[in-house]
């Protein structure tokens, strides 16, 4: 190719380029642009050609211009400028983030004519930084213990008694009122011992009927009963020599309590429907929300279960126990929400703040999760407000809690209110609420039946 041809096809050639392109002269005078450069700044040619370079309020050029005795622009004076990270400013006077290039443009006898630069946008990869950034802040959360958040003293000592309990291979039992993290307390016992590489097993106790909850714990042969059509291995088996988490074991029935109280003194388990001793050597984590001595005093807790389980009791305070908690938890519910929603919400309101503080959360810290589920959905602003929080934390910021037949209602409306917008907005697509709201799409339809939703 020819030099004349080279020139003829220069402009094409800048113009395919997807990084911007601006020559200036001496004077800092655009002289030449190319498309990308257009696109990046929303100029036009146009608008470009003939001004000063500085109306793009190049964030490093505005530094430069302060060192007094500097030329006017401090890349002339130094020749060139490498992968110097700037934000410039739009013609509608939003802000790009850019990764500049410069290098100052000489005669053949060594006169400077003038100087050309590159733009490339990096506001996409601005954006994935801090999105890592986010991430990194809610995996090294500051005021955590094993995923639990808190720096309150009443959280400490529930700290000391995790990590002194970790240390023990004796049964263990987490007390506190629904909604305090006692799974998560569970976990971090796990997690906290020599067992941490060993199986972690949960059981509900309170989901499964007296026959369904003995085959989950123990297992099955082929034809103990109706619709056993093949053994089964239980949770004690599955767990091995790691821990298995008991939740509600206040709800366990007597006959079960009996059989437990067998694996809790002699390390062995039968599988229902055979009488083959199995040995186990998982440690019996167990949770409740109830008042065991109560239950022990109505005849429908065996005291000597209770003594065999009770052995290393941890506390989980309530919420309203620990007030100071509130704005680290906010936080890291707001900052792991947002990640999964992708809206751009900048923060939390200070009126907003204040109203969580002063609320007497009876559903502890599970309330104040789906708080914010359902106000990430109701906030259509970059903040949120008061307003966007559920009625009940608005009316009642400074009361007492209310009664608990009136928090299950509570509770449940919220939990409605949220899967009704969430469908409105996915248009009924019951995958996308269920990614929208974090949950399963099993979850959704379960909560579709449960509060009456209409699937169209």
């Amino acid at each position: 190719m020819k030099p004349y041809d080279l020139n003829e096809y220069w402009k094409t050639v800048v113009n395919t380029i997807q990084d911007g392109v601006m020559i200036v002269d001496p004077d800092g005078l655009i002289v030449s642009t190319n498309r990308a450069f257009e696109d990046i700044t929303g100029y036009s040619h146009q608008d470009l050609i003939g001004e000063r370079c500085t109306v793009l309020k190049c964030t490093s050029c505005e530094y430069a211009r302060d060192h007094k005795g500097c030329h006017w622009c401090a890349m002339f004076r130094v020749g060139e400028l490498r992968q110097q990270r700037c934000a410039v400013t739009r013609k509608d006077g939003s802000t790009v983030h850019v990764l500049k290039n410069a290098k100052v443009l000489r005669d053949g006898e060594g006169e400077v004519i003038g100087a050309v630069e590159t733009m490339t946008d990096v506001s996409d990869l601005l954006e994935k930084e801090t999105q890592i950034e986010s991430y990194r802040k809610v995996l090294l959360a500051e005021d955590s213990y094993h995923g639990l958040i808190g720096n309150s003293p009443a959280m400490l000592k529930a700290y000391d008694m995790i990590a002194n309990a970790a240390q023990s291979d004796a049964p263990v039992i987490i007390y506190g009122e629904s909604g305090t993290g006692k799974e998560l307390a569970a976990a971090a016992v796990h997690e906290a011992s020599p067992r941490k590489d060993k199986p972690f097993v949960k059981v509900n106790c309170a989901a499964l009927n007296e026959a369904l909850l003995e085959s989950e714990l123990f297992g099955h042969v082929k034809g103990a009963y109706t619709g056993a059509h093949r053994s089964r291995t239980g949770r004690f088996e599955l767990a091995g020599d790691g821990d298995i988490f008991l939740d509600e074991i206040g709800d366990i029935p007597l006959s079960t309590q009996v059989k437990l109280l067998r694996v809790l003194e002699d390390k062995i388990i039968e599988r229902v429907g055979d009488h083959k001793p199995i040995p186990v050597e998982a440690r019996i984590i167990s949770a409740t929300n109830r008042d065991l001595q109560a239950l022990i005093e109505a005849g429908s807790f065996r005291r000597d279960f209770f003594y065999r389980i009770n052995v290393i009791p941890i506390r989980m305070p309530a919420l309203r126990e620990r007030q100071g908690d509130i704005p680290l938890l906010a936080e890291s519910f707001f900052r792991r929400i947002k990640l999964r929603s992708g809206k751009n919400i900048q923060g939390i309101a200070r009126e907003t703040m204040d109203l969580l503080v002063n609320y007497a959360w009876p559903g502890n810290v599970r309330e104040l999760k789906s708080a914010f589920e359902y106000a990430f959905i109701a906030c259509r602003g970059d903040m949120l407000e008061p307003g966007n929080l559920p009625g009940e934390i608005t009316q009642k910021a400074n009361d007492a809690c209310p009664e608990p037949q009136q928090i299950s209602g509570d509770i449940d409306e919220i939990k409605k209110q949220r899967l009704v917008q969430a469908l409105q907005t996915a248009n009924g697509n019951q995958s996308e609420a269920a990614r929208a709201l974090g949950i399963s799409r099993t979850t959704v339809w379960n909560q579709m039946k449960k509060f009456n939703i209409a699937a169209e």
